[in-house]
């Protein structure tokens, strides 16, 4: 990365974690990075794209976290439920992953990641891992073998439109619902 975009990535980064996207603005990152307005535009298209960057860079890291944390030859539902609640619980934590509960975010982040021609979003390491995980499951004859993994993976990545209704499901049930639906999927791949 470019020293200048680095120093825009930064303070992007310290404003959005302090403010939030929508009272973040150009301004304030050009300032802090010392930088004019018109620089940034040399390394963003728009302060979305920006937070964009920043988003996959802090989901990439919480994702590290989790892989570091989690012994993956455990037995399928515990494993799963393991990266399932810390996923969350880093997502919570983090106020930029925090943004993905914000509906004009998530709006923009889903839009941005559907439209993410790099592969960045779904060919990172992750990506990768989870289905190596989920290939040795079907392996050692833990889950069905006659399954696709993507399928398989996108049974859990469905849990996250769960989280963003949380409230709306009741949040005093939300994480006994969690476990029973790891549990329910994991169940069903057996």
């Amino acid at each position: 990365m470019h020293e200048k975009q680095q120093l825009i990535f930064s303070a992007g980064k310290e404003l959005f974690t302090a403010k939030g996207f929508k009272q973040t603005n150009i301004q304030d990152i050009a300032k802090l990075a010392g930088i004019g307005v018109g620089t940034f535009y040399n390394f963003f298209e728009s302060k979305e794209q920006l937070f964009f960057e920043v988003f996959l860079n802090e989901n990439r890291k919480l994702k590290e976290a989790v892989v570091n944390s989690v012994d993956f030859d455990g037995e399928p539902i515990t494993v799963a439920k393991a990266i399932v609640h810390k996923l969350f619980a880093g997502m919570e934590e983090n106020p930029i992953l925090r943004e993905w509960f914000n509906s004009d975010v998530y709006s923009k982040l889903s839009t941005r990641l559907a439209k993410d021609e790099t592969g960045t979003a779904y060919n990172d390491f992750s990506y990768t891992l989870f289905i190596r995980l989920i290939s040795r499951w079907q392996e050692r004859r833990q889950i069905r073998s006659d399954l696709d993994p993507d399928l398989v993976l996108a049974l859990f990545n469905s849990l996250s439109f769960i989280d963003l209704h949380k409230e709306d499901i009741g949040i005093q049930y939300f994480p006994q619902l969690i476990d029973t639906l790891v549990e329910s999927i994991v169940r069903q791949l057996m």
